[in-house]
């Protein structure tokens, strides 16, 4: 599997990896592993990998990992998107999200972005992609999903920032694309001391 490390915010690492015949599985493995060797020090077949239990329906499960029998404290946040994986590892304190996708979104997918975005022009492909990856990288982050429906999602105008007006959290936007996949990072504030 082909992956690259993403520049990312400090306190966060982040690789993209790509393989068609790869699991989506496999990679987002593979590719934890990668990050968590290079931060531990330690060879990648001496960290395990668990998937949490799902908590109820359509709820997306992420990696533990363990060295030595010992949980890492470290949060595992990934997502997916046809042959490609990003995979994001951070404090547990700091609140990620995820978005990926590729450059070319089709009819469907298209539909539903305009449903949803509120842009003056839906016909400008780059703004409309880059509209709809935040604010899904945003529903990400704050952990409710698909439970939050995407329009009541807020981005400030340079799309720095996003919210979702219920909650007093605010997370900052970063666009991580590359290799011609959209990949947006939410995140919050990092912890102090």
């Amino acid at each position: 599997m082909q992956s690259v490390l993403l520049d990312t915010p400090a306190g966060i690492t982040a690789r993209l990896g790509w393989d068609p015949k790869l699991s989506e599985h496999d990679r987002k493995r593979i590719l934890a592993r990668e990050i968590l060797a290079a931060q531990l020090h330690v060879e990648e077949r001496a960290i395990r990998l668990e998937r949490e239990a799902p908590t109820h329906f359509g709820f997306h499960t992420q990696l533990i990992a363990e060295v030595d029998g010992a949980e890492v404290p470290l949060a595992i946040r990934n997502a997916s998107f046809r042959a490609a994986t990003i995979v994001a590892v951070a404090d547990p304190a700091v609140p990620l999200g995820l978005d990926l996708r590729d450059a070319h979104p089709d009819e469907a997918t298209l539909f539903q972005m305009r449903k949803h975005s509120h842009l003056f022009d839906e016909n400008d492909l780059g703004k409309l992609l880059a509209h709809w990856t935040r604010v899904e990288a945003v529903r990400d982050a704050d952990g409710r999903g698909a439970r939050v429906a995407a329009d009541h999602v807020r981005l400030d105008s340079p799309l720095t920032r996003g919210w979702i007006p219920d909650r007093k959290v605010f997370y900052q936007l970063a666009d991580l694309s590359r290799d011609g996949w959209i990949v947006t990072l939410a995140y919050g504030a990092l912890p102090i001391g």
